[in-house]
């Protein structure tokens, strides 16, 4: 940028240019008392330059986090989510998963954790205006065989559970043909496939959603007690190799994990319990729970589920009751909370 564009003293402009100093950005890369010595001008025409400078660069008005925020047309990657398929649901995470980041969604057996990894299997396939990214997804099984009848069941009533989206666009979704499964037995495997398996897919834009059903069960088997450095350092490997994959491919990474009782100090009496049992948290510790971008907690009451956002930086606490029927998984409208 031109220095005369700046409104100072000609005097200060011509002790610059002598300095050698070609533009305003060249001027800002040096400290008062640097650009004091180099010109040879009086510490307060210096501060004066600085000022003038910063201010010349910066524009008429400061651009604030909200601002950026607001601006989605400029950021369009950052604003971008995946559709759970339901219009509750994606209400509550304000459109979805993020698509840079690992998310988490922990729970009880049985609250319905696999049938929502399975949808968004299904969703991730629809078009972009509908949702979806216009790719497959890898599913990466730890303990149980994969749900495969379930799956070929959700297949079969997309048209009722996505009454959004027009009949012959669901028609033309090959589902069964991009999901690519993966049955892993312990740590290193799992590692390996992170690191080799996975990444082939991605890079080819055959899938761009990654779900590891669940992330907790080969270490659990692996590590004891006293193993828990050792268990740390894995983890934050897993950790690491997920979310650069997650932010190479711009993919949603989603860990499913199960939950440990918390115990209480001898003495204390249980306290009282509410909608969601204080007494459970997720497994596998803080370790694990540093390297997420959000954590999802779902609950069982019959006849009630619940879906509650425990963290994320782009969504305040709140929670939701859904249901799983043959369609799928359904947000229940009105029940949304803060």
């Amino acid at each position: 940028m031109d220095l005369d564009q700046l409104d100072l003293n000609p005097r200060i402009i011509a002790a610059v240019k002598k300095a050698k100093l070609k533009s305003v950005k060249e001027v800002l890369h040096f400290s008062g008392p640097d650009l004091q010595r180099l010109t040879r001008l009086p510490s307060l025409d210096v501060q004066h330059l600085l000022r003038t400078a910063s201010s010349h660069l910066q524009g008429s008005r400061v651009c604030t986090a909200l601002h950026l925020h607001q601006q989605k047309q400029r950021f369009p990657a950052q604003h971008q989510r995946l559709s759970l398929g339901c219009p509750v649901l994606d209400g509550l995470l304000r459109g979805g998963l993020p698509l840079d980041g690992l998310t988490e969604l922990a729970g009880p057996s049985s609250a319905g954790k696999t049938q929502l990894a399975l949808q968004l299997c299904l969703t991730v396939q629809f078009p972009r205006r509908h949702g979806g990214l216009e790719a497959g997804a890898v599913y990466i099984c730890t303990e149980d065989v994969f749900p495969s009848a379930r799956l070929q069941q959700l297949m079969a009533q997309q048209r009722r559970l996505r009454t959004d989206v027009p009949g012959d666009v669901v028609d033309r979704i090959k589902f069964g043909n991009q999901i690519f499964v993966e049955h892993v037995a312990d740590v290193d495997t799992l590692l390996e496939c992170v690191r080799k398996k996975v990444p082939a897919l991605l890079s080819r834009g055959m899938a761009r959603l990654v779900v590891i059903d669940s992330v907790a069960a080969p270490f659990r088997c692996e590590f004891d007690g006293a193993a828990s450095v050792p268990r740390a350092r894995c983890l934050q490997a897993l950790g690491a190799a997920l979310r650069q994959l997650s932010c190479t491919f711009q993919s949603p990474v989603l860990c499913i994990n199960q939950v440990t009782e918390v115990t209480e100090e001898q003495g204390t009496a249980p306290g009282p319990q509410g909608v969601w049992d204080e007494r459970v948290s997720p497994a596998l510790g803080m370790t694990w729970s540093n390297q997420l971008l959000m954590r999802l907690m779902v609950s069982r009451r019959r006849p009630d589920r619940t879906l509650r956002v425990v963290f994320a930086p782009h969504l305040p606490p709140s929670s939701c009751s859904y249901t799983v029927n043959a369609e799928g998984v359904r947000g229940t409208p009105g029940t949304a909370s803060c």
